[in-house]
């Protein structure tokens, strides 16, 4: 099973030697940023910094840094254990489209130990600070890079719920530091949160949020989870820790936060309170640029009576990030499966941004498949995001991006197998020549068939490969070669 929370976990790295305590004092200002940058580029440890400047509180960095410990925190071996559970419980109706995906999901729903329960009294909640005694300044926030605006939080959990149906979202969003009682709230405009807050300024009402720190290791991973706006993360995070989420009421707004989360920030945001925010050196490894954002006064804080915070550094991967969106694409590729069900694998490289480029190999069936693919992929909820698409033959390991870039650099007709487009991208992209919309490009990497117009002597050629009588017997006999 998964750990029930963030200080159970951080125990059990630490006796397997793979958690590092830092007890020389650090800045957070750069110098915390440096350090934890250089050791997630180097496969290092998870970090717990005891002496951090202006804050009493420990700062854990770098907990899901790795394969190895985002899948530990999860209680797997491997991210297919989940992605063959989904699939497991979606056969054999294999239902199509949306309705299908949100049919999926209330299977999980159903069952007996995934739904949230709720308790009256919560480890979070041991300390209550209001009024004057909140200051946020306490809290350990992050200047990691040079040119950012401020300092900031970058693993708080938010909590909303849409003022009209009542329906919660849990979503990691930036969080810059204002002052000792204000944060800005970083809402792209994709984002479930956004449109709470712009349907609660609409009705000319306050939205209330929370945000909680050190949660759950799979209520953590849930928040990143790329789910549509009416399936419960919590659901979701129930069923990947095998039992359900203990929640419980908050202090001053009506929400709902992990009891056994480290700290919480409880406040209302007020219709048309903004401030600028960032810039921020962000996961695309660019600054993005100072924009307005919701500005959310915050009215309590709860805690543990010895907190650890959490948050993570993000800039040019590889970076924390890595792990986190390898899960995502292996959790959902049943889920893809059920809007796109031609596609046999898929991978979304890191060095992409996790949606920039998707790869996708699929069992050609008939002419020009790979380009309904594409439309398909840039039709599927999140996916449509995606700015670059690289289809290929099945035979081909998605996984393997030397074999990818083979086919692709090598079966590709750019004047036919090219296929150009406009449509919605990353509000964090700053190739686009303007924000949120630009160019993407799919490109058809599969063996080409008469029937597309490669009607060349002989047909497509045959690919190189070894005869297997002769790689049968040099395996068997590879110990006399002395090699």
């Amino acid at each position: 099973m998964a750990y029930d929370d963030l200080r159970s976990l951080l125990r059990a790295l630490e006796r397997d030697g793979d958690l590092v305590r830092i007890k020389a004092e650090v800045d957070p200002h750069l110098e915390v940023g440096e350090i934890v940058d250089r050791v997630q580029k180097s496969g290092g440890p998870a970090l717990l910094f005891e002496n951090v400047r202006g804050s009493d509180m420990p700062l854990a960095m770098n907990v899901f840094g790795t394969d190895r410990r985002m899948l530990k925190s999860l209680g797997l071996t491997s991210y297919d254990d989940i992605s063959e559970k989904i699939g497991g419980l979606l056969r054999p109706e294999l239902p199509q489209g949306f309705v299908g995906m949100r049919e999926a999901f209330g299977k999980l729903g159903s069952m007996a130990h995934v739904p949230p329960r709720k308790v009256k009294e919560a480890p979070v909640q041991e300390v209550v600070l209001t009024g004057d005694d909140v200051d946020l300044e306490k809290l350990p926030a992050l200047f990691t890079w040079p040119k950012d605006g401020g300092s900031f939080f970058n693993l708080g959990l938010t909590h909303t719920k849409d003022p009209e149906t009542g329906i919660r979202n849990l979503g990691l969003y930036r969080l810059q530091r204002h002052d000792r009682r204000t944060i800005g709230m970083h809402w792209q405009i994709h984002k479930d949160s956004r449109n709470h807050y712009q349907t609660a300024a609409r009705r000319g009402e306050r939205l209330p949020v929370a945000i909680a720190f050190g949660c759950p290791p799979a209520v953590t991973y849930a928040s990143t989870a790329p789910l549509p706006g009416d399936i419960d993360e919590y659901l979701f995070a129930g069923f990947l820790q095998g039992k359900r989420v203990e929640m419980v009421d908050c202090k001053t707004v009506p929400l709902q936060v992990p009891a056994r989360a480290e700290v919480v920030l409880e406040g209302w945001l007020e219709p048309g309170k903004m401030l600028p925010e960032g810039p921020f050196g962000d996961h695309t490894g660019f600054y993005t640029p100072q924009e307005d954002f919701p500005a959310l006064t915050i009215d309590c804080v709860t805690m543990r009576r010895r907190p650890v915070f959490q948050s993570i550094v993000v800039g040019r991967p590889p970076t924390e990030d890595g792990p986190l969106g390898r899960a995502t694409e292996r959790f959902f590729l049943p889920l893809l499966k059920i809007i796109v069900p031609d596609i046999v694998d898929y991978h979304l490289p890191e060095a992409g941004g996790f949606h920039n480029c998707a790869i996708i190999s699929i069992d050609k069936k008939y002419p020009k498949h790979a380009q309904k693919v594409m439309s398909a992929i840039w039709g599927a909820h999140m996916m449509s995001l995606t700015k670059l698409i690289v289809v290929v033959d099945s035979d081909c390991d998605v996984h393997d991006l030397h074999e990818v870039a083979w086919r692709a650099l090598g079966n590709t007709d750019y004047a036919r197998d090219l296929l150009l487009t406009e449509g919605p991208v990353d509000h964090l992209d700053h190739a686009s020549y303007q924000q949120f919309w630009g160019g993407k490009a799919g490109i058809d990497a599969t063996a080409k068939w008469p029937e597309e117009g490669y009607t060349r002597d002989g047909g497509w050629p045959d690919m190189v490969l070894s005869d297997p009588d002769t790689a049968e017997k040099v395996s068997r006999r590879w110990r006399e070669y002395g090699l």
